[in-house]
């Protein structure tokens, strides 16, 4: 009795699995310019998918690309809406950051765009849609020493905001530079 009802609960438990798993689907966007990057990702968030994940670099075949990774989960009815806010200066980046949460964005991410020609830009993703964790204040700290960076964060901290994402890249002068995006909720 007791390997009836045993066999009996190992066949429901495998015809339930499949149920309670989330169908996911995937795409992946490469560019190296940002007016497409920030078009394509319109594009998916329109048809329901979510930011994932950035990095940008050099991959085997379109050399020097931002790649996006985006995905759709079927029990998640929800459109996305983008901006791909890219510059070579902190202080716009920081302004526009802040423009972008003002109407109703997060910064979801954070990379290195590198065009053909050589110039860099840090650049940040930013969204709209879904369970969106309200408006922020942005604080960009920048800086070409990491041995003053920490204590930068630590000023930061005590002021209430929290780092949430950091890229090393070129700066408009020439220089590398850490860029961490810090942010805190708005009062």
């Amino acid at each position: 009795m007791r390997k009836v009802l045993f066999v009996a609960l190992v066949v429901l438990a495998a015809s339930v699995a499949p149920a309670f798993a989330q169908a996911r689907s995937y795409k992946v966007l490469a560019t190296s310019k940002t007016s497409t990057m920030q078009k394509e990702m319109q594009e998916a968030g329109d048809a329901g998918f979510r930011f994932v994940s950035v990095m940008g670099g050099e991959t085997a075949i379109g050399g020097k690309e931002v790649v996006v990774l985006m995905e759709k989960v079927a029990s998640d009815k929800n459109t996305y809406s983008y901006r791909l806010l890219a510059t070579s200066k902190t202080s716009t980046l920081q302004k526009e950051l802040q423009e972008a949460s003002d109407a109703g964005f997060v910064v979801v991410g954070q990379t290195v765009f590198e065009s053909m020609f050589g110039g860099k830009e840090t650049a940040a993703i930013v969204q709209k849609g879904g369970a969106a964790d309200g408006r922020f204040e942005y604080k960009l700290v920048a800086t070409s020493k990491t041995s003053t960076l920490e204590k930068e964060l630590k000023e930061m901290a005590d002021a209430g905001y929290e780092a949430i994402d950091l890229t090393v890249g070129k700066t408009a002068l020439g220089g590398s530079e850490i860029v961490v995006i810090t942010r805190r909720k708005a009062k």
